[in-house]
């Protein structure tokens, strides 16, 4: 039986944090990063997570990821911004990004955010929400290192390529749909390795193109899209508008997230805010969306994307987290 133990939400931030100061990342980065992967534990995106910490923390002692940058933002067009982040890590810089693209959104109808010299940016969806909480609708894409081959090809050369959506809603449990282009993300696979579980067939094959429930030879191999050749031209899109409009490395160009190999991974995100009033009112585009919501929330058996998010949080925030007890010795280990 897998050992496990129940920490606080807090416990585990701050436990997390100082890993990381202790690993060459400066207090404010730490802090930063170390509450995106435990919000990413919270809504049971563990391969975002808590697992990340020791990866992250072997490739700040050796420079792979700069844990002292300070991303710099440059407005290129009125509404449109970009973000260096110095092969720092991706949050403190889509944090920059989030705070600045709402208030172009709002002048300009829409805004346009991109980010290079970038890093693993872990949950899209969380960047949706936070821009949703802004009332914007919004479009979050990013590339990663290689791991998806083109349709029919034997080389990987796309990443798995999160996208997410958000919108406002009436209510405020504002709609998120966020997802890889992989049939799971990669982390899922990352995270089945690190336990030595098996994972489902169908998910990714080995280096010889066999179908494999072993993660370690899946990490080796290749992950398959969703919706075969069409997952594969959606990784191509986000490959280009992630990667080669914002100055960023391919997939096939960048080096792994998981280790401290290599030089830094220079991978990129595109952020994309929508103002709804820029076409009617507020308050008739969330009644729009209130009517859709209804639609589907009224067939038998539907699922709202994302909705499972508030039970897990409200039980974390009750209940604290139970998390694997080798991992928390693992980060333990890096105080």
């Amino acid at each position: 039986m897998k050992q496990k133990e129940k920490i606080s939400i807090n416990e585990l931030a701050h436990l997390i944090k100082s890993a990381f100061i202790n690993s060459k990342v400066s207090p404010f980065n730490a802090g930063i990063v170390a509450n995106a992967l435990v919000k990413a534990e919270i809504d049971g995106k563990v391969g975002h997570g808590i697992s990340r910490v020791v990866s992250y923390a072997s490739q700040s002692k050796v420079g792979k990821v700069d844990g002292f940058a300070k991303p710099v933002e440059k407005k290129l067009k009125p509404s449109v911004i970009s973000i260096n982040a110095f092969n720092g890590f991706a949050y403190p810089a889509i944090d920059k990004l989030l705070l600045t693209l709402p208030k172009l959104a709002k002048s300009q109808g829409i805004a346009l955010g991109g980010v290079y010299k970038s890093h693993h940016f872990g949950v899209a969806g969380h960047i949706a929400e936070t821009a949703a909480k802004n009332g914007m609708i919004s479009i979050v894409l990013g590339n990663t290192p290689s791991a998806i081959a083109p349709w029919n090809g034997n080389k990987a050369l796309f990443g798995t390529n999160p996208l997410a959506f958000g919108t406002p809603t009436e209510n405020g449990d504002h709609l998120i749909i966020d997802l890889a282009v992989s049939e799971v993300a990669r982390g899922k696979i990352l995270n089945a390795s690190l336990k030595n579980e098996k994972i489902p067939f169908g998910w990714a094959i080995d280096k010889e193109g066999k179908d494999t429930d072993n993660p370690h030879e899946a990490l080796n191999g290749t992950m398959l899209p969703f919706g075969g050749a069409k997952g594969a031209a959606i990784a191509l899109m986000i490959e280009l508008l992630s990667s080669a409009l914002v100055g960023a490395n391919f997939a096939f160009e960048a080096n792994s997230f998981l280790d401290a190999n290599g030089n830094p991974p220079n991978v990129g995100q595109i952020l994309i805010m929508i103002d709804p009033a820029s076409f009617v009112t507020k308050l008739s585009y969330l009644n729009r969306v209130g009517e859709m919501m209804k639609a589907i929330s009224d067939q038998e058996n539907t699922y709202i994307p994302g909705s499972n998010r508030f039970l897990l949080r409200e039980k974390a925030k009750k209940e604290g987290l139970n998390v694997s007890s080798k991992i928390i010795k693992e980060i333990t280990n890096l105080c």
